[in-house]
């Protein structure tokens, strides 16, 4: 009986964390990323989050409908301010090589009756973005794939060219395919063999001895100062360990799958070349 006493008098230590020791950054670090597992979170999601009814579609949680009545206010900045949306969720696929065979190829998949194409002389030059809808190969007008907008990068003096196109993640897959098959590109570049957004044992290990209060300092001898990196591999679309980018020898094309790799923001009101301006500065440009 003294026994079966000692045991129950014993308090199982809580697992549960205080306010102040959840909320420090090593922590919330670790637990954002445990919990993008299945879903890739953008940049801009603690913010919608706290705002907006979150919904989970083609593999990113996605802001939806906001929890307050403010529809009125998105209709005045729009209208007469500015109102900012995060389109990062979009795919951005780029093509790199000599100029000549990217316009020769990619004129089998878009056609002029439509209206641009990717040989525009104001798109070519990299001022402006254009928009067009994308066919399988010499299919055109059946087997549509879907609709894409892309931007050159300006000339700089030499004949290979950047380009990049950014495409919806439910297209993404069909059009990534039909470019490798037109570029011959089968054969990948590069592999992505980093751990993929879950959380690794060794980062579990340290959140389960982090919660036992004392133990935290032996096994983490730089503490506080020890913050785990934000890991964003891969994308809602792909498999962190599959190849991101493809080569073809026989045209010297090269495609790269740089989806959640670049930022995407639309800004929509009269004032947004005046939030841009205020926001980014020009930098200096020093020739050697």
């Amino acid at each position: 009986k003294q026994a079966e006493k000692a045991v129950h008098q014993k308090k199982e230590q809580s697992k549960t964390k205080c306010r102040k020791a959840r909320r420090r950054h090593i922590n919330l670090v670790a637990e954002f990323n445990h919990r993008q597992r299945k879903n890739i979170w953008l940049e801009t999601h603690i913010w919608h989050a706290k705002r907006f009814h979150m919904v989970k579609k083609w593999g990113y949680c996605l802001g939806n409908s906001p929890t307050e009545k403010s529809y009125r206010a998105c209709y005045r900045a729009m209208t007469k301010q500015c109102l900012l949306q995060d389109l990062s969720y979009y795919c951005c696929l780029e093509l790199k090589g000599k100029e000549n065979e990217l316009l020769k190829q990619l004129a089998r998949i878009c056609s002029i009756d439509t209206g641009l194409t990717f040989q525009e002389a104001s798109c070519l030059s990299g001022r402006f973005e254009g928009s067009l809808n994308l066919y399988r190969a010499d299919r055109y007008p059946e087997d549509m794939l879907g609709p894409v907008t892309f931007i050159w990068k300006p000339r700089d003096g030499s004949e290979n060219r950047q380009l990049w196109i950014w495409v919806h993640p439910a297209l993404k897959q069909d059009i990534l395919r039909e470019l490798k098959a037109i570029f011959q590109c089968s054969e990948p570049e590069e592999i992505c063999i980093s751990e993929p957004v879950t959380a690794s044992a060794q980062e579990e290990k340290q959140v389960e001895v982090m919660s036992l209060g004392n133990k935290r300092k032996k096994e983490d001898k730089e503490g506080e100062k020890a913050v785990p990196v934000k890991k964003i591999i891969g994308d809602g679309t792909r498999d962190p360990f599959q190849s991101y980018s493809w080569i073809s020898h026989t045209t010297g094309i090269a495609i790269s799958d740089r989806s959640m790799e670049i930022l995407r923001y639309r800004l929509i009101g009269p004032l947004s070349h005046s939030v841009l301006t205020e926001t980014l500065k020009a930098a200096s440009v020093q020739t050697v």
